[in-house]
């Protein structure tokens, strides 16, 4: 019921032993993460909420089997740790850290797409290792794990994926869905930054391909074209039903908002271009992110009863021929009575012709 991370996830932290690492480690151990692991380096044997530290990644790997990793360094140390990351077999990378240099991003996301398309590269094995992130709040499964900064009591388990460019803004609308009665199977932040690892189309294709998940929530903002080519996606792929909002509405041009990749520039990137992307291909695009619940509801409402219209009728004609199997059956019974009767009935008319005679 969710997708990329669940009960099986075994976390380490790359970072654990600074503030926001100890902090969000206490947070994902609370909510109930299997985190088996910390990394920094020159502080292995120290124990951070009794998670043990090691020295490297590779370390912790050993002794751990961690299979994914979340990654709280400082900016100019966090693509070195992407690559460490990814060197060491881990399968699933979450970078939380902000402000990483284009030309940083640029290497770890071209090295990560590499390895993913020839896991076999004369590497360590590592299977086929997935990059979220930068600038990322991370994911979270609700009830299952949570592997980032996203607050688990807002969440509840359900069948509404959500995917993000903001966190904040994540966050928000999971607490209205929540308050709607609209559980989710897992939320993720994609992260802000114009180079990240995993894009939209990534995860609606892995949204699309959960059986338990049942609509999806697209939450995108001004700058680059990743919602015009998701829109162009779900045209293509999807089948499940999408509700999109679109952040910076009233943005001026040239002015970043928030976001390094929040910016419209060249005349591309606009709020309305990437509205009338969605309203193209028949996604309904929220105003305010409060219409999100109510736009999710009645697109589930049309989708069960599309199903239940369709039900009724295979079960109709199962009862139509099952009701027809037992008529034929005591027709013969019915036939016998007939018989029975008509040759009493016969016997009488014999006689009564006897008597005459």
């Amino acid at each position: 019921m969710s997708i990329l991370i669940d009960k099986g996830t075994r976390l380490l932290v790359q970072g654990i032993t600074g503030r926001d690492g100890g902090f969000h480690t206490r947070q994902m151990l609370d909510y109930g993460t299997k985190v088996v692991a910390g990394v920094t380096p020159g502080r292995g044997g120290e124990k951070i909420h009794g998670v043990p530290v090691f020295d490297s990644v590779a370390e912790a790997m050993a002794a751990t089997r961690a299979n994914t990793s979340m990654i709280v360094v400082p900016a100019p140390f966090a693509a070195d740790a992407i690559f460490e990351a990814a060197d060491a077999g881990v399968g699933l990378i979450v970078c939380i850290t902000e402000g990483i240099p284009v030309r940083d991003a640029l290497a770890v996301v071209h090295d990560i797409a590499a390895l993913r398309k020839s896991p076999d590269s004369g590497r360590p094995a590592r299977g086929r290792p997935r990059l979220i992130g930068p600038n990322c709040p991370g994911l979270i499964s609700p009830g299952l794990s949570k592997v980032g900064i996203l607050p688990g009591q807002i969440c509840k388990p359900g069948s509404v994926g959500v995917v993000s460019r903001s966190g904040t803004l994540t966050y928000e609308v999971v607490h209205q869905l929540s308050q709607s009665g609209l559980g989710q199977s897992t939320c993720l932040g994609v992260g802000g930054d114009p180079v990240i690892g995993t894009t939209f189309v990534d995860t609606l294709a892995l949204f699309e391909d959960d059986s338990e998940t049942d609509a999806i929530v697209l939450i995108g903002e001004i700058g680059g074209t990743d919602e015009e080519e998701a829109a162009q996606f779900i045209k293509r792929r999807v089948r499940k039903p999408v509700v999109a909002f679109i952040a910076g509405q009233t943005a001026p041009p040239g002015k970043r908002m928030g976001h390094a990749g929040a910016i419209v520039a060249g005349g591309t990137g606009q709020a309305s271009e990437k509205i009338a992307a969605f309203r193209a291909v028949g996604v309904p695009v929220a105003r305010v992110p409060s219409e999100i619940p109510g736009l999710v509801g009645e697109l589930l409402e049309r989708r069960r009863g599309r199903r239940a219209s369709a039900r009724p009728k295979s079960r109709h004609a199962g009862r139509s021929l099952a009701a027809s199997r037992p008529a034929r059956a005591a027709g013969p019974k019915r036939t016998t009575a007939k018989r029975g009767t008509a040759a009493r009935g016969g016997g009488r008319r014999t006689a009564t012709r006897r008597s005459s005679r």
